[in-house]
């Protein structure tokens, strides 16, 4: 059994080295972005601690990959920043917020991302801060008050003229130039004990969340399984956002662009993706103790001594259906309508297989070529609506005693559109390879 894991994303709130004093053997990562999540390998009753996340330089990370996380049966902890955000948002779903700032957005005494944002410098720096987050400008304030260090009528002015600002100009000298002299005391108590980390409470909020992991988890709602159906993150999406790699300076490619090249452009295959779907139809067959076809029979509701239903015979060619048994037309028609009764994914283990192929590099440089020439062709090659795309590009399968539809079925495409939406990429190296 493999050994559960805890990922923190943390920086500039604490360090990966406070982290690692909390928890030994968590992985400490950078702040948060979208696909982040997705990226990772996760496990049942892995850990993630959401502490920073970005806002402008990247994407924020999505609201649909923590849910798809939660679905997993991932402990999704969020405090401080980026995390107490989406805590106190998905804390209906089963995420775990810790800390004040959580509390704060939660109770809506807060809102809005300025409220945590801060300016900070690069990843080998540290992250070293430009401004200072406005909940550590209230907590200090508050804390000021209440030790009799920052009086009442300055904290209010302080809280006021902060939130007054945008994030970017919340420094302490921009401050002092918009208070004036009245607040330089003041000022001068709350930079020092924000400072040291004695009133900066998204780090006290961020230590809390660290120490909190293992403990009792939140209770996600009865009927969260038909919740996360809606959320739109799939296996494949995850897929995808683990294997992108940046193959050249702004192009990016993932493990499933290669394989949308091989079905796309390979003519063998589709013997490939019959083979392992018959594989896996095999499995569910047999867990079910029975054989293939009588399992076919089944799914599809055919007599045991009837013949193909004309209702199927669109899945088949004309040669299968002169020439093969009935068994095997079943089986082929199972293969075919795969997306309609079964949910279980079959990219996974194709890309397992043609990761192995010597033909990987052709497939790969099928990508990469066509983003070469959809830049080279920007505005003057228009990529039409994926319907008419995929109509288009399935001129490459036409042949006699076929059609179209099974054509597509072969592949794994559901219609003209989803073939149109995954072609649309290599449109423009289609028409550059009509026109010879």
């Amino acid at each position: 059994m493999s050994r559960q894991k805890t990922v923190v994303y943390a920086g500039p709130t604490i360090s990966h080295d406070e982290v690692r004093v909390v928890l030994p053997e968590a992985q400490a990562r950078p702040p948060v972005a979208r696909g982040d999540l997705l990226r990772q390998e996760w496990s049942r009753d892995d850990t993630a601690v959401i502490i920073d996340g970005y806002y402008r330089e990247r994407l924020s990370v999505g609201h649909k990959e923590i849910l798809w996380l939660l679905n997993e049966g991932v402990n999704v902890i969020g405090a401080a920043s980026m995390g107490a955000l989406r805590a106190a948002e998905l804390s209906p779903y089963g995420m775990r917020g810790v800390g004040s700032v959580f509390r704060m957005y939660a109770t809506g005494e807060v809102d809005g991302d300025d409220e945590v944002a801060v300016l900070h410098g690069p990843a080998e720096r540290g992250y070293p801060t430009g401004t200072v987050a406005m909940v550590n400008i209230r907590y200090g304030c508050q804390e000021g008050v209440r030790s009799g260090l920052v009086p009442a009528a300055a904290g209010e002015r302080i809280v006021e003229a902060a939130k007054s600002r945008p994030f970017v100009h919340r420094t302490w000298r921009e401050l002092e130039e918009a208070l004036g002299p009245d607040t330089g005391d003041a000022l001068s108590t709350l930079e020092q004990k924000i400072g040291t980390g004695e009133w900066d409470l998204k780090r006290l909020d961020a230590m809390a969340a660290l120490k909190a992991v293992g403990g009792p988890r939140s209770e996600a709602p009865s009927a969260w399984a038909a919740e996360v159906a809606l959320t739109g993150i799939t296996h494949y999406e995850a897929l995808a956002w683990r294997s992108m790699r940046e193959y050249a300076p702004g192009r990016w490619m993932s493990d499933l662009d290669v394989l949308e090249a091989a079905r796309l452009f390979d003519q063998d295959y589709p013997k490939l993706h019959e083979e392992i779907l018959t594989g896996l139809l095999a499995d569910f067959a047999a867990a079910r103790g029975m054989g293939l076809e009588a399992y076919a029979r089944a799914k599809l509701g055919v007599d045991d001594r009837a013949g193909l239903p004309h209702v199927l015979a669109p899945w088949l060619s004309e040669t299968e259906r002169a020439t093969l048994p009935v068994a095997e037309l079943l089986r082929l028609v199972m293969v075919r309508v795969w997306p309609v009764w079964q949910s279980a994914d079959w990219r996974p283990i194709v890309l397992e297989r043609i990761r192995e192929s010597s033909r990987w590099p052709e497939w790969s440089g099928i990508v990469a070529r066509a983003d070469e020439i959809a830049e080279q062709t920007l505005g003057r090659v228009v990529v039409p609506a994926p319907a008419i795309c995929g109509r288009i590009f399935s001129r490459h399968w036409n042949g006699p005693g076929t059609t179209a539809e099974v054509e597509l079925a072969r592949r794994g495409f559901l219609s003209m559109a989803d073939l149109g939406q995954t072609a649309a990429r290599f449109f423009p190296l289609d028409v550059r390879k009509a026109k010879g």
